[in-house]
């Protein structure tokens, strides 16, 4: 016996319309679950470097003596003075990428660390002549930055001095 085909119409093929509903509420609802799982990414992202610099600006309102430093006298005070210095700095560092990561449109968050960086140059130069390892601990971004602000206040080794800029 031979069977009888049956006229085939697109739905009947590919599901009812109400089947094509649900899938597209579903796929809607997939594309809307990653969006708000992004922006929860984002949303803890900009807390998260807040955070960061709001810890670095209590630590700079403490540690005057580094926020501004006199970098020839911590070089000729005591190793744990440099130290501190150091980790100062490396907090700074840390806290600059965390916002300009963070808040990569926002022009206003890079004038700040711009600002407060120029007075760690001689420190950063010296220390990346010493130990280069030192810059690569941070990401290119930052090391970049870091490198362009040193070749913009003409502080270059062997001395390593502030720039007349």
């Amino acid at each position: 016996m031979i069977a009888m085909l049956q006229p085939s119409f697109w739905w009947q093929r590919y599901g009812t319309l109400a089947q094509m509903a649900q899938a597209t509420v579903a796929l809607l609802g997939f594309v809307a679950i990653l969006f708000q799982i992004n922006e929860i990414r984002t949303g803890n992202r900009a807390s998260s470097a807040r955070q960061a610099f709001l810890g670095y600006t209590d630590l700079a309102f403490k540690n005057p003596k580094f926020a501004q430093p006199d970098y020839e006298k911590i070089k000729a005070s005591g190793r744990d003075e440099q130290v501190q210095y150091e980790s100062f700095v490396t907090y700074f560092l840390y806290a600059c990428e965390e916002a300009i990561g963070a808040f990569a449109g926002k022009r206003e968050w890079l004038a700040s660390c711009d600002y407060d960086l120029k007075p760690h140059l001689p420190f950063l130069c010296e220390k990346n002549a010493a130990q280069p390892a030192y810059l690569a601990t941070y990401g290119a971004e930052t090391q970049q930055w870091i490198r362009a602000s040193l070749k913009t206040a003409s502080v270059t080794p062997p001395d390593c001095k502030l720039g007349k800029t």
